[in-house]
């Protein structure tokens, strides 16, 4: 038996206890999820450093999970456009039972091999695309159909599965293990073993962005001003990264877009808007380096 599915040892008498002893022991529960990425931080860092080149090329993110997994997958790829400016169709995730299964579960699209082939080959994998096949079991068929046609492909597969051994990891360049073993509900891996995959993936998405340079200092510099929230978020990253007031923060973003690293380069070196950009540009997009630049 999978470790994901074996009945946990812990709180066999779970049912019997009051809101505050259920809530603490859930909680409890779930630091082993933080336990498991801990140890998987090296192979998560690997897949960051291989799939880094790929995506300096133009490639693409892809995902591919059911249930949980798939829809934690699609989590990850639609954050990554409001956080980074990263383009939507550079990011795209693939769930067992297609859209409608985000809210409804579609019993038994986990366990056709075939058609996870199909959606990873509808949109045209190439060999500078990162698929990222995403199964707590680890043995998922529509995760390992797509894992085989990325494979295929040329693509480079990340596999992310929370059981040693299994057919996801084997199937991967990069498989990263994320042992929480057994669920404190019995099989139910929404709970750490989810928990887990969320920590993973933000960690190497967002590492990876990181490296694309959209974050300088620790201040996410490529974000999208989509709405009056984040008007004001980007209102005060300048404000902070540039160490200007307010009205000279905002100033500068009007005339850029609202651009926040564009801003940033311009408030730092005094420059218009069309050269700040100019200077980004020649140096892939990086604050520090456009600033560094004489």
């Amino acid at each position: 038996m999978l470790n994901t599915e074996t009945p946990s040892q812990r709180h066999p008498d779970l049912d019997l206890y009051d809101s505050a002893r259920l809530v603490s022991a859930l909680v409890e529960d779930q630091q082993t999820a933080l336990e498991a990425v801990r140890a998987a931080a090296p192979a998560i860092a690997a897949a960051v450093d291989a799939a880094l080149p790929r995506m300096v090329a133009g490639g693409r993110l892809l995902y591919a999970g059911a249930g949980t997994s798939g829809r934690l997958g699609v989590l990850d790829s639609v954050e990554l456009t409001p956080t980074f400016s990263w383009p939507g169709e550079r990011a795209v995730a693939l769930i067992a039972g297609g859209e409608a299964a985000m809210f409804v579960a579609v019993e038994g699209a986990e366990d056709d091999e075939a058609q996870g082939r199909r959606d990873l080959e509808a949109v045209t994998p190439a060999a500078g695309d990162v698929l990222l096949g995403i199964a707590a079991s680890g043995q998922t068929p529509y995760v390992l159909g797509a894992l085989a046609a990325a494979r295929a492909a040329g693509c480079l597969c990340i596999g992310l599965a929370n059981n040693p051994g299994t057919a996801v990891l084997a199937a991967s360049d990069h498989p990263i293990l994320l042992d929480t073993g057994a669920e404190l509900i019995s099989g139910s891996t929404r709970l750490k073993a989810g928990t887990a995959q969320k920590m993973a993936l933000n960690a190497f998405s967002s590492a990876l962005m990181v490296r694309l340079n959209k974050v300088y200092g620790n201040l996410m510099v490529d974000m999208k001003a989509s709405n009056a929230k984040l008007v004001r978020r980007a209102v005060a990253l300048t404000m902070r990264a540039a160490g200007v007031d307010e009205a000279s923060a905002r100033q500068a973003l009007e005339a850029c877009d609202f651009s926040v690293k564009t801003a940033v380069v311009m408030l730092l070196k005094q420059v218009p808007a069309d050269q700040a950009l100019r200077l980004l540009q020649a140096h892939a997009g990086s604050v520090r380096q456009a600033l560094a630049r004489h």
